[in-house]
């Protein structure tokens, strides 16, 4: 009896496809002749594969210069802190020296930084790093002692107060947190005395006041106050972020009285659709919003920062670019990002 086999023909491919059926014996003749063809057939098909391409999309290459380098950012949150950082303060300030960005401030909500800043610098060479202190309740709210000790810290990195963030009055009562919170305005609507004592030690060490979560209203409030006192250097923080939301009229009014106004990165991703739970409880911020503030009332009036440094939103130096080429895409040109991001951020921190 033969035994029973499977032609040669029949058998699959490694691919799972059948073979084809095997081709007859030749002489060299046809050796030559099949071999010819098979030559001219892989010549085309290496011809089409690469012009096929020829038209597959790639990420473009690194830039020649960062869209950041020499930029500042006034506004990092990193670890250690008590809510979700994606960076330490060593390798946030690592980041940004590898980005060419050229100093960056530390903020928390709950203790200072100038002592964080002087040990990221001592940890990170090339980098200007900054801290300062937010007058919230862990600090004993409107505390004129608290920012004394602050800016005496070894280094002098302290460099910025910030007026109280998610305990001002304002934003407890905005997000329905609490029934109230750290005032800065008396029931006759005028500054208090404790603030007044704060802006007095700001304006004898030039420190650069942020108006912090405070309402419009309030946030003018202390601006006037300051400027009495003569604190030179005063910033409305993110000023078209939902908690405190100025209008143009009252940005245009800040201005004038001497603030520059925050903008930040992390308005862009805000909003009702946005990937992290907490940010939809804020207004998107649009590009085209910022880009329009800008034009209508020059770059020499704002500062770049980017609120960045929170678990699952970009890194820092990730969503400056991102925020940076969105707002050149929205017109606003490359010469006013430096004066924004670099020239009136400077002056403030090292001016």
């Amino acid at each position: 009896m033969r035994p029973f086999r499977i032609p040669r023909y029949r058998l699959t491919s490694c691919c799972g496809h059948g073979s084809a059926p095997a081709a007859p014996r030749t002489g060299r003749r046809g050796f030559l002749t099949m071999t010819a063809a098979g030559v001219a057939g892989l010549a085309a098909t290496l011809r089409s594969r690469a012009a096929a391409a020829q038209v597959r999309a790639f990420p473009p290459p690194p830039p020649a210069v960062s869209p950041v380098e020499g930029l500042i950012d006034f506004h990092l949150h990193s670890a250690p802190d008590v809510f979700g950082r994606a960076f330490d303060d060593e390798e946030a300030a690592a980041l940004y020296r590898d980005n060419a960005i050229e100093a960056v401030v530390m903020k928390n909500h709950v203790v200072p930084t100038a002592d964080r800043a002087w040990f990221a610098r001592k940890h990170v060479a090339g980098l200007k790093v900054f801290g300062g202190i937010v007058l919230n309740s862990a600090v004993g709210g409107i505390n004129p002692d608290a920012v004394n000790w602050m800016w005496r810290m070894q280094g002098g990195f302290g460099r910025v107060v910030w007026f109280p963030t998610f305990d001002a009055d304002n934003h407890v009562k905005h997000f329905k947190d609490a029934p109230e919170a750290i005032k800065v305005l008396g029931a006759d609507g005028k500054v208090l005395p404790a603030v007044r004592d704060v802006l007095k030690i700001c304006a004898e060490q030039k420190l650069v006041v942020h108006t912090g979560h405070l309402s419009p209203t309030e946030a003018l409030a202390v601006i006037e106050a300051g400027r009495d006192a003569g604190v030179s250097r005063l910033v409305v923080t993110h000023a078209q972020f939902e908690v405190v939301n100025m209008s143009l009229a009252q940005m245009e009014k800040a201005a004038s009285m001497g603030a520059k106004l925050e903008l930040c990165a992390m308005g862009t991703l805000m909003g009702p659709e946005a990937h992290l739970a907490w940010m939809r409880h804020w207004r998107r911020v649009k590009v085209e919003e910022t880009a329009a503030a800008v034009k209508q009332l020059g770059a020499q009036n704002f500062v770049l920062a980017t609120d960045l440094g929170q678990t699952g939103n970009p890194s820092p130096a990730d969503g400056l670019q991102l925020f940076v080429t969105d707002l050149m895409t929205a017109g606003v040109s490359k010469d006013d990002v430096t004066k924004m991001g670099r020239e009136v951020t400077g002056s403030l921190l090292m001016g």
